[in-house]
């Protein structure tokens, strides 16, 4: 470090990361270096996103995706388009939701999969979103809007390979489990957006704005979002805006009550 200082030398240093996600040996590697960096995707799927984690000289809210070819890593300057193009039919348990990946937004396909269990016990399988999520969610689920899944195995999928945690997923969760159980599709050209909490109230997210901008841009015709989102909103959009304030509602919007 002091020799690449006083020669203005840029250097980059190539490390690992554990299993938990973080770099591996000594941490006062990461307190040295100005920024960190990280490169992450799944090992079957050709999506990579940059991400980064410090920056002492700026933000770190930007993210970059690219896509592995031939000669090399390319960059997809519109990810929401790639991710939901080979959705041409509209099936049950398939839905469009929207994540904000840095500052911007991302739209990504969720599919859900719900089964008779051939056990005593339900199975719960979860790629791409946090297990104990979808638990939670399918608790919510069962208590709130009265479907019986505890007979059933529910298989959850972000298509493309994404890691989502945000919580704005959450009554896409809901509806495309729904959506599954009930074999009922979801309007293809919808988009679903809220956070939902232990009552099954739907919860207001952040940059409404940015999210529904990306679903005009892409030709979706109808979002769903949080009640207390479209009272805020200042700008006019094509889009037909519908806000719920609970599940059921959200569900009755859907078709599928």
């Amino acid at each position: 470090m002091r020799v690449c200082k006083s020669r203005a030398i840029t250097t980059i240093i190539i490390g690992h990361v554990t299993k938990e996600g973080n770099i591996a040996g000594p941490r006062v590697l990461e307190h040295m270096v100005d920024t960190v960096l990280y490169l992450e995707g799944e090992r079957y799927f050709s999506y990579r996103i940059l991400r980064g984690v410090k920056n002492r000289f700026g933000s770190t809210n930007e993210i970059g995706m690219f896509e592995m070819q031939e000669k090399g890593m390319v960059e997809i300057t519109n990810p929401s388009d790639i991710l939901i193009s080979e959705r041409d039919d509209n099936p049950a348990g398939s839905c469009i939701v929207s994540s904000i990946e840095g500052t911007r937004p991302i739209l990504v396909e969720l599919q859900a999969l719900t089964s008779q269990t051939i056990f005593g016990y339900p199975k719960r399988t979860a790629n791409g979103i946090d297990y104990n999520r979808l638990s939670l969610l399918i608790a919510v689920l069962e208590k709130k809007a009265g479907l019986m899944l505890s007979s059933q195995d529910v298989y959850l999928n972000v298509v493309g390979g994404l890691r989502i945690n945000e919580p704005s997923i959450d009554l896409g969760i809901i509806l495309v489990t729904a959506s599954s159980f009930k074999n009922v599709p979801i309007p293809k050209d919808m988009m679903i957006i809220g956070e939902v909490g232990l009552t099954g109230e739907v919860r207001r997210i952040n940059m409404i704005e940015k999210r529904l901008k990306e679903a005009e841009k892409l030709g979706f015709k109808t979002c769903i979002i949080p009640e207390s989102n479209k009272k805020d909103l200042k700008d006019t959009y094509k889009l037909d805006i519908i806000g719920v304030k609970n599940i059921n509602e959200a569900m009755k919007k859907v078709g599928l009550k």
